[in-house]
């Protein structure tokens, strides 16, 4: 029954034909049972299999490619009658890096259906239900629509059900917070809401599957179970998300599909052009010849594929997390890490994210004299008793109170009031227990201080947190013990409170500013403390104060554009002796004044905003609260311009529903705040930005978030928020604070860069070692460099200097540029000419100190060029030379050393894509030079260690040789600092210089670019 909010109390039990004295009967039970949807905790959530996962990250090209490759590897060694284990490293060690990258892969993926099993917690397990005319207590999965059940506070919401009978004096309240994120409980009533496209908030009958009761008594009727439900609305919602690859992800795949068809052609060409070599007597026949050829097409395929790429990658995600957790980010899910980078538009929450969700009193109104008002401003933003009072000229009040209507309205704060507030020495902050706007006023007491001391409330600094969080409070309970409660009614809009002494009894009243208005006939003077006539016109000043709906005007009670939260405050004394109070005694008040609360915005946030809005970056504000609360929170952040027409920026669900597709999909493109909203508006505000190309982080802390934070692009959840949210989300703000959010982006956006350079790195090394083998083999040289020498450089030499660059910091500017489209390749055209370029001189270089060693080296051979391109017709005994020095492991450790070197100066060439070293020196990056020091040392020790060099084929070097390498690897830094001045010069033509904002993150964390 979908419309039972709208429906009478009585239609509702006609609907489903029950008695409610009596309840249903078995039969019935039966024959609904039938048609009821079953629980969630009854339905199985199924996911992906284990092998379907594990065989989900083989399905890549340039994986294909390395399986065939050790396959083929494999193969080679057994049919050449290789023995020995030098004849399985190679496909030893490319399978086990497919086996390392395929275990990141599955570990990450198995976390991500958690949050829908997390539902469960959400649950009640037991309801106490009225059948056959008598109460029992039935499992919760056993209920049925048209059952009869009792809630009373604690009790955790079995169903969704419909209020039919109020059993308690008190009313009944719910926090359905979990579904809604109102930030206190609501009131429930019996009366139909037949509003038109209603949201939850608006369903005031409607008792909500797994929210809790927290005040009252009532009887109310299922009207859904199960996936019918709210909350399995929630589950299906999630259930149909499906996961989509980050940006990186793709552009990764689509470079790899491009690298792979171009290794695959190279390899086949080599392979080609070289048959009529397949007959030369070196190789002792077509076959053996054959297959040599086809050992350098496999080392090719070794050499231009990136095998270390998908660990670095990781890496430097893993390191971006870490420095996000130092930002109060913790990042669940690796991918989003860089996918923060590219964000066109933050989807925020305002309560408890862009505020402290910490509802403060700032201003207080009070009758100064017979006919003037005075207004104080009160300072302060959290539940710590810090804080002081203002006059109208902003200058601080040193003794507050001594101002008999400040002293009334803390007596009367600390007193009509059930919450508490007490401090958490664990975490080091102020925790509530209560109502946000109780607590707003026991706080507000704290900052008023007490009467009849000089240094009021300054002296009170010298207490401990624990002693100082209530001591006012503590203060007025022993001087005033209160008797009796009149609890707040819905009908009374007002609580009132009896308190007594020895010296007087007196009653205390807060409620809506209207209601005890109208019930005062005096009010106290701020002047000199009497009681004068509430006169007609001053009663008619007060009411220009406020809107009727407990929210006070935008120009009256400020000069800027916010609204408050409004609640007056009044007492009146009462004969001595008094024990009970009656809704009669509560006329004839003394009025107080008026205090004026607000959920204040966090101090960073405006900052943030404006950072967001220099990085091009949109912030769309999703509240369920009042629309009007909600634009006077976005005027004073900076999410609305001075200059901004509201009207087609700010809409609540109900506007937004009632307009057409086409409407809608404009209305979106402009939308900077959505009010008064459902958990389904949230999904489907996600997809319709993702359909209009646009990237979306969305924020959120309660279970009606999830299925938004599953469907964004980054999901965000809020660390005080419920575990569903968590498990649906990509990132948890360990603070809850926008502010992160905005440090997150830029910290995505800095390992964006960090992966191009590293990328670019890794990938222009490659393309020298296919150049290397390429020439060499289109030249007719001996072996240059063997496929696990490829495999150590390409891992352990490439691989660390790669992750190191993922340390660089973050430009200055980061900030200033406009995020980047979902589709921009990692490589552009301009891009790859230089990686082609590099690697050119890469591949060139290391030939060149192997053809170097044969033909000029001292102590080399001095064969001419023709000697050492005829290598397979070398015969002992008819040649000038000994055909020994073709085997000799000197000019392939030459080769191997150059590669490793040069590499290692093309890694400080990557320090900026665009910046020369005399501008950023390598120091700059001192894990960069570690990693260059910790390569070299194990290049060493392959070379100087016997055991290791027998393994990989080489031989030490003398000095001679190696001031060779350096000779031939050093010019790489000259040739990409020329090609970084015409990057500079294009870029200087494409750009114009911006002003820079004020940075999120301190100097220490940035560079210049």
């Amino acid at each position: 029954m979908d419309d039972a909010h709208a429906r009478s109390v009585s239609q509702v039990l006609a609907y489903f034909r029950v008695d409610p004295s009596h309840g249903l009967a078995d039969s019935q039970v039966i024959s609904f049972r039938a048609r009821s949807s079953v629980l969630l905790s009854d339905r199985r959530i199924a996911g992906a299999s284990f092998w379907k996962l594990v065989l989900k990250q083989f399905d890549d090209l340039l994986v294909k490619i390395l399986i065939f490759a050790a396959i083929t590897s494999l193969v080679l060694a057994v049919v050449d009658g290789e023995t020995g284990f030098t004849a399985f490293v190679e496909p030893f060690v490319i399978l086990l890096i497919l086996a390392a990258n395929a275990t990141v892969g599955v570990v990450t993926e198995t976390n991500a259906e958690k949050a829908l099993k997390e539902l469960k917690a959400y649950q009640a397990d037991v309801a106490t239900v009225l059948r056959n005319g008598l109460l029992s207590i039935v499992p919760a999965s056993n209920l049925v629509p048209g059952d009869i059940v009792e809630v009373a506070v604690g009790c955790k919401v079995p169903a969704d059900m419909r209020v039919i009978d109020m059993l308690s004096s008190s009313a009944l309240r719910v926090d359905q917070a979990i579904l809604t994120g109102e930030s206190s409980s609501v009131a429930k009533e019996l009366e139909e809401n037949p509003v038109i496209n209603p949201v939850y908030q608006d369903k005031t009958s409607i008792l909500f599957s797994g929210t809790n009761v927290t005040a009252g008594r009532a009887r109310a009727i299922v009207v859904a179970t199960g996936s019918e439900t709210a909350m399995g609305k929630i589950h299906s919602a999630m259930s149909e998300v499906t996961e989509e690859m980050t940006p990186l992800k793709k552009q990764l795949d689509n470079f790899g599909e491009f690298l792979s068809k171009v290794i695959a052609g190279i390899c086949v060409l080599v392979w080609v052009v070289n048959i009529g070599h397949f007959r030369d007597p070196a190789h002792g026949g077509i076959l053996r010849g054959a297959i040599y050829y086809l050992k350098i097409a496999v080392a090719l395929a070794v050499a231009a594929i990136p095998e270390g790429l998908p660990a670095v990658v990781t890496t430097c995600l893993a390191l971006g997390t870490k420095r996000m957790a130092s930002l109060n980010a913790i990042v669940r899910s690796l991918p989003a890490v860089e996918t923060l980078g590219c964000t066109t538009v933050i989807c925020s929450d305002k309560t408890g994210t862009l505020t402290t969700n910490m509802m403060s009193v700032t201003k207080i109104c009070v009758v100064e004299s017979a006919a003037t008002l005075s207004e104080f401003t009160v300072t302060g933003t959290s539940y710590a008793p810090d804080g002081v009072i203002q006059n109208a000229n902003n200058q601080q009040i040193d003794y507050p109170a001594a101002f008999p209507s400040l002293v009334q309205a803390a007596i009367c704060s600390s007193l009509c009031n059930d919450c508490s507030i007490q401090y958490n020495a664990e975490k080091d902050i102020y925790e509530k227990i209560g109502e946000s706007t109780e607590v707003a006023l026991r706080v507000f007491s704290e900052k008023v201080g007490l009467p009849g001391f000089d240094s009021m409330p300054t002296s009170l600094s010298v207490l401990s947190k624990q002693e100082r969080v209530s001591y006012c409070n503590r203060y007025w309970e022993r001087y005033l013990k209160k008797a009796f409660v009149l609890e707040f009614s819905h009908d009374r809009k007002m609580m009132s409170v009896l308190c007594s002494n020895d010296e007087r009894t007196v009653l205390l009243s807060k409620g809506a500013p209207e209601v005890i208005l109208q019930r005062s006939n005096y009010v106290v003077c701020n002047q000199d403390g009497s009681v004068t006539k509430l006169s007609p016109e001053l009663k008619l000043s007060l009411e220009e104060k406020f809107h009727r709906q407990d929210i006070i005007s935008l120009d009256a009670f400020f000069a800027s554009q916010e609204t408050l939260r409004c609640i007056a405050l009044a007492y009146k004394d009462v004969p001595t002796g008094q024990q009970t109070l009656t809704e009669d005694d509560e006329n004839g008040l003394i009025l107080i004044g008026m205090v004026g609360m607000m959920d204040p915005p966090r101090p960073e946030v405006k900052a943030a905003i404006a950072t967001c809005k220099s990085a091009g970056i949109r912030v769309v504000v999703i509240t369920g609260d009042n629309k009007k609360t909600a634009e006077a929170l976005c005027h004073r952040i900076g999410v609305f311009d001075k200059s901004d027409d509201v009207s087609s920026k700010s809409l609540t669900a109900a506007e937004f529903d009632s307009l057409t597709p086409m409407q809608q999909a404009v209305a979106v493109q402009n939308l900077v705040l959505f009010s008064r909203v459902n958990p389904s508006h949230k999904s489907m505000l996600v997809d319709v930005l993702k359909r209009h190309k646009e990237v979306v982080a969305m924020t959120g802390d309660g279970v009606n978030d999830a299925p938004a934070l599953k469907q964004a692009d980054i999901g965000i959840a809020m660390g005080s928020g419920t575990a569903v949210a968590k498990g649906a989300s990509d990132m948890v703000l360990a603070d809850d604070n926008f502010a992160t959010v905005v440090a997150a982006v830029a910290e995505g956006r800095a390992i964006y860069n960090n992966t191009k350079q590293f990328i670019r790195y890794m990938i222009s090394s490659n393309i020298g070692e296919v150049v290397c083998i390429f020439v060499a083999a289109a030249l007719g040289l001996p072996e240059t460099l063997i496929p696990v020498q490829l495999l150590w450089v390409n891992l352990v030499t490439d691989g660390l200097p790669a992750t190191a660059l993922g340390f660089n910091k973050q430009d200055r500017n980061v900030m200033m540029a406009k995020p980047r489209k979902m589709d921009e390749a990692i490589v552009n055209g301009w891009l790859f000419f230089r990686y082609m370029v590099v690697g050119a001189y890469v591949g060139l270089a290391t030939v060149g100190g192997f053809i170097w060693w044969f033909l000029y080296h001292e102590e080399g051979p001095h064969l001419t060029w023709k000697e050492l391109v005829s290598f397979n017709e070398c015969k002992d005994g008819t040649m000038r030379y000994s055909c020994s020095v073709f085997r000799d492991r000197h000019p392939s450790t030459i080769s191997m050393s150059v590669l490793v070197v040069v590499e290692m100066f093309n890694a400080m060439n990557n320090l900026s894509e665009n910046q020369s070293l005399l501008v950023l020196p390598p120091w700059s990056n001192m894990w960069l030079m570690a990693s260059i020091g910790v390569s070299m040392l194990l290049h060493f020790l392959i070379l100087y260690l016997r055991p290791l060099s027998l393994l990989f084929s080489v031989t030490p070097l003398s000095w001679a040789e190696w001031k060779a390498v350096l000779w031939f690897s050093f010019p790489v830094i000259l040739v990409d600092e020329v090609l970084k001045v015409l990057s500079r010069q294009t870029r200087a033509r494409k750009f114009g210089l911006r002003r820079r904002p004020e940075l999120l993150l301190p100097k220490s964390q940035t560079r210049r670019v």
